[in-house]
């Protein structure tokens, strides 16, 4: 039996498999992920599931600021914009300016 698929597969960059992740996480739409932590997210997803390649954090960067931006930037979208090399596009993530820090893992 196929469950359905959620609205989370309409963020840029998540597909069948960080969808699952997404869910494994209690992550059940996208508005759920508007003030998360992906740094946080990623670490609980490391601790469920072991080993996890630093591109997922990437894309929890991305996919937290698809949720929290009414009209996303497209070049914001691609997940390599979020890697830990580059300042983040914005600066600062929503979740991050609330915390003080800079919205990096």
């Amino acid at each position: 039996m196929t469950r359905p698929r959620s609205d989370l597969r309409t963020i840029p960059g998540v597909g069948p498999a960080t969808e699952g992740d997404l869910l494994a996480l209690g992550i059940r739409r996208v508005a759920d992920l508007r003030g998360r932590d992906p740094q946080e997210l990623f670490d609980r997803l490391s601790a469920l599931q072991g080993y996890q390649d630093r591109c997922v954090l990437y894309v929890f960067r991305c996919a937290v600021y698809f949720a929290e931006t009414g009209g996303p930037d497209p070049a914001l979208c691609r997940w390599w914009s979020w890697k830990d090399a580059a300042e983040p596009p914005l600066g600062l993530l929503g979740h991050a300016r609330r915390k003080g820090g800079r919205g990096r893992g």
